[in-house]
């Protein structure tokens, strides 16, 4: 088993090396003793992650958009799957956002910031495009451990959200998830987000179902 995974985790340094920190997975669920990761973690290309006998993780990947259910062996996270030694995998695909447009913390905070302002004035607002699109109308919102999230429906008005943040509705201290708090958002509606500086706009896809739907279909990262 050492001889394996040492092959393995050989054959993705050629390629973890250069990113060894960019996350290409998130837990999205734990059960039994599992080694190395916690629930909501971010894991990298290469990390090993061992499930003890009869233990479950569900891993969902964020670019290929691949839904991992592993009980038992050992894991090792690669770009878009995982290989597994010594236990069960079951994947399946789901919806999630991969083709959008990455913008710059800059271009994101203008866009967002002109969706706000269109908002609030009295002129026709113009079209704003969302940066990534939403397949859960009840979204799970990374925002840190403190201050004030803001989420308003901008091509519809009257809806708004305004979150004060505390520890105490925080999954893991610092993912705000509307499906724990049993709140939806309205399918087929773009949204504006604000975190202090931080904003950004995501649509909700037209057939997005309520409460805790996979989570990288309905994660939002600032």
């Amino acid at each position: 088993m050492r001889g394996f995974i040492s092959a393995v985790i050989g054959i993705f340094s050629l390629t973890a090396s250069v990113s060894a920190q960019v996350p290409v997975a998130i837990v999205e669920k734990l059960q039994g003793k599992v080694d190395g990761v916690e629930f909501m973690d971010y894991v990298a290309q290469g990390k090993e992650i061992k499930l003890g006998p009869g233990a479950m993780i569900v891993l969902g990947y964020m670019e290929s958009c691949w839904r991992e259910t592993i009980t038992g062996g050992t894991v090792i996270v690669g770009a878009e799957k995982s290989m597994v030694h010594l236990g069960d995998i079951q994947r399946v695909k789901v919806d999630c956002d991969v083709s959008g447009i990455q913008l710059s913390d800059r271009e994101a905070s203008q866009s967002a910031g002109s969706a706000f302002r269109n908002l609030n004035s009295d002129q026709r607002a113009a079209p704003v495009v969302a940066q990534r699109t939403l397949y859960g109308l009840s979204p799970i919102v990374e925002v840190g451990s403190s201050g004030t999230l803001v989420i308003e429906r901008i091509d519809a008005p009257g809806e708004q959200y305004i979150v004060p943040l505390s520890g105490d509705i925080l999954v893991r201290g610092r993912f705000y998830d509307f499906a724990k708090e049993k709140k939806s958002l309205t399918a087929g509606g773009t949204y504006a987000a604000s975190l202090g500086s931080r904003k950004t706009i995501f649509k909700i896809d037209s057939h997005a179902m309520p409460g805790s739907t996979p989570i990288i279909g309905r994660l939002v990262r600032f």
